[in-house]
């Protein structure tokens, strides 16, 4: 249905006009990766699209968090070309904690599948802040971003690193338009274990043949995680980018044990609703 009033849509890429030999049609996506930010997203969408069933938008669209006054039609126009067979997915990790996300994408599709890939909120924070820092030397400790008082324990809420992380706040939001059988939620700690066990979760929620497994993976010593063994364009190895597997920032033990303080009973309550124990205790 429509959604605001839709903006010309851009010009499309080179090489991606549409004719004879782009067979296919764009449609919507059924399946958005939803979140979280540094949870391993980008493994996620890589992964599941080396599957022929699947194709995916590889840039975040931000349609339902920045753009969505630019219309469906718009949001269409990005998608890439399928078959009647093939599922369209596209990620944007900030869609979980937009809270309008939830609503919009109800009111696209109340079908829309939901993939949210979570981590231990306190490897999630580091990971946040170690990009941030690499684009922005200056910006406070991570000590000094996290407490608005930190002899008292008191840990800065309004910080976006910190505040992604308390999965079971921002949950409530897409559990008011979507049941939990709609929402799969992906380790991304056993994303990097047992990369081929997740993917084949992946692949059952989305309906599609478990054609992704164990051959399609070799683990990289250097970057200290997964790559794939052919990427869905050429035959060759393909590892996430230069900014994937950065060595985090070293941060005092009595600070990270004080977040896992302030993460435990959300991390709790989380485990409660989805029925999934992440062991990030």
């Amino acid at each position: 249905r429509p959604c605001g009033r839709a903006a010309p849509a851009p010009a499309p890429p080179a090489g991606s006009a549409p004719g004879p030999s782009r067979p296919g049609t764009k449609r919507l996506p059924r399946a958005i990766v939803v979140g979280v930010k540094k949870g391993g997203t980008r493994a996620v969408l890589e992964f599941i699209r080396v599957h022929p069933e699947v194709r995916a938008l590889g840039t975040e669209p931000h349609f339902f968090d920045r753009n969505y006054h630019r219309g469906l039609e718009w949001y269409r126009s990005l998608m890439p070309r399928t078959l009647d067979s093939q599922i369209t997915v596209e990620k944007t990790p900030s869609y979980f904690v937009t809270k309008e996300a939830p609503r919009r994408i109800f009111n696209m599709s109340r079908d829309t599948k939901l993939i949210v890939v979570v981590r231990n909120p306190v490897t999630r924070a580091i990971s946040d802040y170690t990009q941030t820092l690499s684009k922005k030397p200056d910006i406070p400790t991570f000590e000094g971003l996290t407490f608005r008082n930190r002899s008292l324990g008191l840990v800065d809420t309004s910080w976006n690193a910190i505040r992604i992380g308390m999965y079971a706040v921002h949950l409530q939001s897409w559990l008011q338009y979507f049941p939990l059988s709609q929402i799969h939620f992906v380790s991304g700690e056993k994303l990097i274990t047992d990369p081929a066990g997740e993917m084949a979760k992946v692949q059952d929620f989305l309906g599609i043949k478990r054609v992704i497994t164990d051959k399609h993976f070799y683990f990289n010593k250097t970057k200290g995680f997964p790559c794939l063994k052919k990427s869905e364009s050429s035959g060759l190895p393909r590892c996430l980018g230069k900014s994937k597997g950065r060595t985090h920032v070293q941060i005092d033990p009595e600070v990270i044990e004080q977040l896992r303080d302030f993460y435990r009973p959300y991390n709790i309550k989380f485990y409660e609703t989805v029925g999934q124990d992440f062991r990030w205790e």
